[in-house]
């Protein structure tokens, strides 16, 4: 039960993975029928099927399963212990390699203030990952339908997440949204979408002072400020709508 504990963990993380059962076992073999792993990109995640050159076996081929960018259906695959992997033993072993491709799509929001609430309301109702970062515990208690990441400094969790997630700075101000922007920059310049809630005139003036810090020109140039398409009214839930269409936008092009 704790394997699939961390398979629902990896899946609200938005994070792909392969199961790999052991189906089969004929001679030697270092397991029982029934063993797993879960084999994420970065190798052995949870589990084990008897350790050793088997092992291994299995998780390079779960990890090459997950380079596939398209969804790839179960497979099952029998090796000889000697001649395929190369073990001093005799025997066979048969794995069930299940890929399960995130559908996630990675959203980091900072700031937690009306209109964050409005568009974390309204993302939270797609197939979307939604975590959103604030160091004020009495408007993250508001947040419904995402992750909350209650934090005293939040440039501090860029690190923590996907380089591919679409980045939001709506914070309490332009103070707070350059050392965010830094960091992002830093972590995951080739990030999606990079947006800040603001005006024309704050975003010549973020441009200007992420330059000034030494942030690269192609990153400059896709951040958007003001982000949104540019429809309805300054209500936060009409802004958060003008956000999200452009999110949608930007994912499928």
């Amino acid at each position: 039960m704790k394997l699939w504990k961390e398979c629902f963990d990896l899946n609200e993380k938005g994070e792909s993975f392969v199961v790999v059962t052991m189906t089969e076992s004929r001679g030697s073999s270092p397991q029982d029928p029934g063993a797993k792993i879960i084999v994420t990109k970065n190798g052995l995640y949870a589990g084990t099927v008897g350790g050793g050159k088997v092992e291994m076996a299995a998780i390079k081929k779960g990890q090459s399963i997950l380079e596939n960018s398209a969804q790839l259906p179960p497979g099952l695959l029998t090796w000889n212990l000697q001649k395929d992997i190369g073990m001093s033993c005799g025997g066979e072993v048969s794995f069930l390699f299940e890929h399960f491709m995130s559908t996630h799509w990675p959203i980091v929001i900072y700031g937690a203030g009306h209109v964050a609430q409005a568009l974390s309301r309204l993302l939270s109702k797609l197939n979307c990952h939604v975590t959103c970062v604030d160091s004020r515990e009495e408007w993250t208690t508001k947040l419904e339908g995402v992750n909350v990441l209650l934090h005293p400094t939040p440039k501090d969790t860029v690190s923590s997440f996907n380089p591919k997630s679409y980045f939001i700075c709506m914070t309490m101000g332009h103070a707070h949204d350059v050392p965010i922007l830094l960091e992002v920059a830093k972590h995951a310049p080739d990030a999606p979408y990079v947006g800040v809630i603001g005006s024309d005139v704050k975003g010549i003036k973020i441009k200007r002072e992420l330059t000034e810090l030494g942030v690269g020109k192609s990153f400059i140039e896709k951040l958007r400020v003001p982000m949104g398409l540019p429809i309805g009214s300054n209500h936060p839930y009409e802004i958060a709508i003008s956000i999200a269409a452009e999110l949608l936008q930007v994912r499928d092009q």
